[in-house]
């Protein structure tokens, strides 16, 4: 079957890959003309026969918006819109309405297998009605992992269950990732172990532990043992505050994501100022040593 792909990125241009060695005409559409089979998404709708089916893979938010808009305006009955990007869940039913109006369906669609995807396939959670999935399952087979359906697809539910699916998947991630770092560090810091890589990679087989994560961590410590060409800044791409939010709205608690989110939030602070307050406050009712601000402070000289 033939797919219009807008977004042609990190994910979207291995996606367009994928797509192709399963037999499939991929019609791709990227602002830049290096890497776009067509001049505009007007021209991209154009080369396509009815019903067309057409993925969106752009950042979410405003741009998405502004393409699935653009999208209604192109399309006709009968033809369906799949937003593959990282949307909230709550603008999902607002893009299925809007399409609705001119017939056209809509499905959300969370996308798990970042630059690895192209070889090892994607995992997809899909939201919407069982005929649109239907239609665009071709695809959906073409870009999940070999092997059975269910283990690398799932129709989650209605319109947004996708993408809440997702969000809920990058919040475990989150927990998962920091439970692997502050492991590290711990082995790092410490004077008992020798060989902090050697562990970690025996960790890979065998042991509880043992994930795709993991491997990757591995990887990065093959390159660079003590990780000395990073700096601890991360930032957070929406889905954790998304399923912490979630977490409080439905009084489910998450305490592991919620800190795992939290940790990152005091990765990009130099200086805490909550920290400061802390040690001001250990200093004024105990008498605890501190640590003054300046390129050549030491330890204050009170003492507990």
């Amino acid at each position: 079957m033939q797919l219009g792909l807008v977004g042609l990125g990190k994910m979207g241009f291995n996606m367009r890959e994928r797509v192709r060695r399963a037999g499939h005409e991929v019609i791709g559409y990227d602002r830049n003309p290096e890497v776009s089979d067509s001049e505009s998404l007007a021209d991209m709708v154009s080369k396509l026969e009815a019903p067309r089916v057409v993925w969106v893979m752009v950042p979410a938010g405003e741009i998405t918006r502004d393409t699935v808009k653009e999208l209604s305006e192109l399309l006709a009955p009968g033809d369906l819109v799949v937003d593959g990007g990282n949307s909230k869940f709550t603008d999902d039913r607002i893009h299925a309405d809007l399409l609705a109006e001119k017939e056209i369906g809509y499905l959300d669609c969370g996308v798990s297998g970042g630059v690895w995807g192209l070889d090892n396939g994607y995992a997809l959670m899909v939201g919407g009605d069982a005929k649109h999935v239907e239609q665009a399952q071709p695809i959906f087979d073409a870009l999940r992992p070999e092997g059975p359906r269910e283990e690398g697809f799932a129709h989650a539910g209605k319109v947004g269950a996708g993408h809440y699916s997702k969000m809920v998947h990058n919040g475990i991630e989150y927990g998962l990732m920091q439970a692997y770092a502050e492991g590290f560090e711990l082995l790092d810091k410490t004077d008992v172990v020798d060989n902090v890589p050697a562990v970690i990679t025996a960790w890979q087989r065998g042991t509880v532990v043992r994930s795709w994560l993991l491997d990757l961590l591995v990887r990065a410590l093959e390159s660079d043992p003590e990780l000395d060409d990073l700096r601890g800044y991360v930032e957070d791409s929406g889905e954790g505050r998304w399923t912490v939010e979630e977490g409080i709205n439905n009084a489910v608690p998450l305490p592991v994501i919620s800190a795992a989110l939290f940790a990152r939030f005091q990765s990009r602070q130099e200086d805490s100022p909550a920290m400061r307050a802390v040690a001001a406050l250990r200093n004024q009712f105990g008498g605890h040593s501190v640590h003054l601000a300046g390129p050549s402070s030491g330890a204050g000289s009170t003492q507990a």
